[in-house]
């Protein structure tokens, strides 16, 4: 099993978030917040969802309040949020760190030392594009929309 696999989050309502169920599966990974100008992301990464779910795509939404505290809310906040605002039916982890000494496991595999795509998390909205195998294929930065060229391509690809 690949380490990406390996792991296990938090869901938003407390249960394990094991990784293992997408063993086979494309999934976006991305940092979200409920209070960033980049916050309508959310639309764009459902309906993104929507598309290629049935193909083995799923998205993983990783609140975090590092930047500007623009994730201020409790794990129900978060949720309603998501829900009533963006229709979110893609599975949402508790928040948690992607930068400095309490960083996530899951984030020092995406970007630590040794990572494909090294460096630390830049803003909310970054995106890690990891492959059915769990390999980080690519990296898009927050500005990026996830329906961008670019991004739509590499999903593409890693769908075959």
């Amino acid at each position: 099993m690949s380490a990406f696999h390996g792991l296990t989050l938090k869901s938003l309502d407390g249960e394990d978030l094991p990784l293992a169920p997408f063993k086979g599966q494309v999934v976006l990974v991305v940092n979200v917040a409920s209070k960033c100008g980049l916050t309508p992301q959310y639309a764009t990464l459902e309906k993104l969802y929507q598309q290629f779910k049935d193909r083995g795509f799923a998205v993983l939404g990783l609140p975090c309040n590092q930047f500007a505290g623009q994730e201020p809310g409790s794990a129900q906040e978060i949720q309603a949020f998501c829900s009533l605002n963006y229709g979110v039916s893609f599975p949402l982890s508790a928040k948690l760190e992607v930068n400095g000494p309490e960083r996530h496991p899951l984030y020092r595999l995406l970007a630590g030392e040794g990572a494909e795509f090294p460096g630390d998390i830049t803003w909310n909205f970054e995106k890690f594009l990891v492959g059915k195998d769990g390999r980080v294929l690519a990296r898009f930065a927050p500005r990026i929309a996830p329906d961008e060229p670019s991004v739509l391509q590499a999903i593409e690809k890693a769908l075959g």
